[in-house]
């Protein structure tokens, strides 16, 4: 296995890992009530193609096997940086899924490095690649002097026992997509 930074190539497949990761209820929730998953996986490839989105190649490394299959993907950034991150998130679920998405509670702090998105693809799971990805993201916080941090459902213990493994710890809870998760940090 690689660990190495996305490209524009690998958009399609980090559209497909933000939703596995962010689930099929919000993602259905984005597509409803007029439009598809496909057409959620069409925005969140643009978002990816794009320089300067939160969901960007540019904010994303991607675990490689031994035949150049993403094995995961893992989307971090800078904290301070989420609203003109976000900002292209907006315009384009306004263009592609007619959907005013401003009202949104900020899901980090200026203060920490935001790990977005974090997915394993099915055939890959139980191997570390998660653990791997995700240590090679907190790297960059760590360049940038500031704490590594993500939400996690509270409804998925196997992923926050994953996070608690690594090291991170409960900071408190925060609203994402109309939903408590808990907020946790690499100390």
């Amino acid at each position: 296995m690689t660990i190495q930074p996305a490209t524009p190539q690998h958009a399609p497949v980090i559209a497909s890992a933000v939703m596995m990761a962010v689930g099929d209820e919000i993602c259905n929730s984005f597509a409803a009530p007029d439009h598809t998953v496909d057409d959620v996986h069409r925005l969140f490839t643009h978002l990816a193609a794009l320089d300067d989105s939160q969901y960007s190649y540019r904010n994303t490394l991607v675990a490689l096997d031994d035949n150049g299959n993403v094995a995961g993907v893992c989307i971090g950034y800078d904290g301070a940086l989420l609203h003109p991150l976000r900002s292209r998130f907006f315009e384009a679920a306004k263009a592609i899924l007619n959907r005013d998405m401003e009202g949104m509670t900020d899901e980090t702090s200026p203060d920490e490095f935001y790990l977005d998105t974090l997915a394993v693809m099915p055939q890959h799971r139980g191997k570390g690649i998660g653990s791997s990805l995700l240590m090679a993201m907190a790297e960059r916080a760590r360049s940038l002097g500031k704490p590594a941090a993500l939400l996690v459902d509270k409804d998925n213990p196997k992923a926050e026992a994953l996070y608690r493994s690594l090291g991170f710890i409960y900071i408190d809870d925060r609203p994402f997509a109309g939903v408590y998760m808990s907020h946790m940090r690499l100390i």
